[in-house]
């Protein structure tokens, strides 16, 4: 049997459950705000179109965010099974943050949902909407409290360390630390930009299949439009990270580079593979300059190198390809929703068959950006748990290689079985006819009118 390192295998493990487990509050947390939209259009115009939107919509935000629940609560588990000594030597810090996203966001959130699934016909409209937006409002407040705590272990102020054990000097520099104002803008666009092309994708493939109903093509220019305003403006803020994240993280800036020497007049790896036994990147295409001039904003900026940083520089490769990854999947986000708005605003057409094709193939594109941006600044910590000041293998804990091995192998089964069913019940949902889906909307509201119980709750 192959010898497994229990280390390796709890970082894979715990890997695997935060690589799952955001998927579906980067749908959610985009999707909440996009549902409040129909909402809000169908309470303005009455057009009935984007109420049968809303009930369309709403049962993927439902599933999304049951799974998405279920999946945090797992991870969580893991910092007491595989990572005490994080919370024992941390906890101070991690503990109240962590308390704080239950308090004020689940709670928030898992209350109002009811009312939003099943208050429809039970209370006001007024009501109905208020619910809608604080369940939205809860989303976004859970990833305020939960990307304060990683950007803390990122770039972490506001402490003091007594007997190896970190204590909160103060909590507004712990909570409003320097990387994390643009980590939670980068993720909250990331966020909106996953629901839009998920949105967006589906509403394509409805219309592809024929299956579709007017307010498929209503829905499909409104997400049009978030897509083709945020993935500019995450180039932006992108950009912004990225300067933050030299001056605090500058071995991850290196490795996303491929830079192994610090040196000036840095050149832009586009493509290229590499090497750290021979401390190279080969094959590599470069633009002249680029990389100085994006991260210092002048032609012979220096960077520093990996060489500065030799046995406490992340693993080079899967940061610098993880990078690659991320900025071509926004290039193609902006690609195709300004495409998008193109056809359908300036040329006034109906989406084209290539145009829905682009936008089909593009439905889970937002995962594969955000998964590779988690991996960046996830990975291009390394080795550090706590950004220069603890190691992640100070504070695993001292599980055999089998009870690892059998635990990742039982979450990596558990993962792609629920992700399979997932994905099959989308496909499931977006072939049903449109005048199926009015028909079950209008009996649901037939029925909610007509239910003495209901009208008097």
């Amino acid at each position: 049997m192959m010898d497994f390192d229990p280390f390796v295998l709890a970082r894979a493990q715990f890997a695997a459950n935060i690589s799952f487990h955001i998927l579906f509050p980067s749908i959610t947390i985009g999707l909440g705000w996009i549902l409040l939209f129909f909402r809000m259009r169908y309470t303005l115009t009455k057009d009935t179109h984007w109420e049968n939107a809303y009930h369309f919509w709403v049962k993927i935000f439902a599933l999304s965010f049951a799974i998405g629940v279920v999946s945090g609560i797992t991870m969580s588990f893991q910092f007491g099974t595989n990572w005490p000594g994080f919370m024992e030597r941390t906890g101070n810090i991690s503990g109240p943050l962590l308390g704080y996203e239950v308090l004020t966001a689940f709670f928030l959130e898992a209350t109002f949902l009811g009312v939003m699934l099943f208050g429809k016909n039970r209370v006001s409209n007024a009501t109905h909407l208020l619910a809608c937006a604080l369940v939205a409002f809860g989303t976004t407040l859970s990833a305020f409290w939960i990307l304060s705590l990683n950007s803390w272990m990122q770039t972490p102020t506001g402490y003091v360390i007594r007997d190896g054990v970190f204590f909160v000097d103060s909590w507004m520099a712990v909570i409003f630390n320097p990387s994390f104002p643009y980590r939670l803008a980068h993720m909250l666009i990331a966020s909106m930009l996953t629901a839009a092309f998920l949105v967006m994708g589906i509403s394509a493939w409805r219309m592809k299949q024929k299956v579709d109903g007017p307010a498929t093509t209503k829905v499909f220019k409104s997400v049009a439009v978030i897509a083709a305003l945020l993935a500019p403006l995450q180039v932006f803020v992108g950009d912004l990270h990225g300067l933050n994240t030299m001056e605090h993280q500058p071995a991850k800036i290196a490795a996303i580079e491929g830079i192994w020497h610090t040196e000036t007049h840095v050149p832009f790896t586009l493509f290229g593979f590499p090497d750290e036994e021979t401390r190279t990147t080969k094959y590599a295409v470069q633009i002249p300059y680029a990389a100085s001039l994006v991260l210092t904003h002048t032609l012979d900026g220096e960077i520093r190198g990996l060489n500065e940083f030799e046995g406490e520089h992340p693993p080079v490769a899967i940061v610098f390809w993880s990078f690659r990854i991320m900025v071509a999947i926004g290039m193609l986000m902006i690609l195709i929703s300004w495409w998008a708005v193109w056809q359908l605003f300036k040329l006034k057409q109906k989406p084209g068959p290539w145009l829905l094709n682009a936008a089909s193939w593009m439905t889970f594109s937002g995962w594969v950006a955000v998964l590779a941006g988690w991996y960046v600044t996830e990975i291009g910590r390394q080795p550090w748990i706590v950004q220069g000041l603890l190691k992640a293998e100070d504070v695993v804990a001292d599980h055999s290689t089998g009870v690892m091995l059998g635990s990742f192998t039982g979450y990596m089964a558990l993962y792609i079985f629920v992700l399979v069913s997932y994905i099959a019940t989308l496909r499931y949902l977006s072939t049903k006819p449109a005048a199926s889906l009015v028909a079950g909307l209008k009996q649901f509201t037939v029925a909610g009118d007509n239910n003495p119980q209901q009208r008097g709750a």
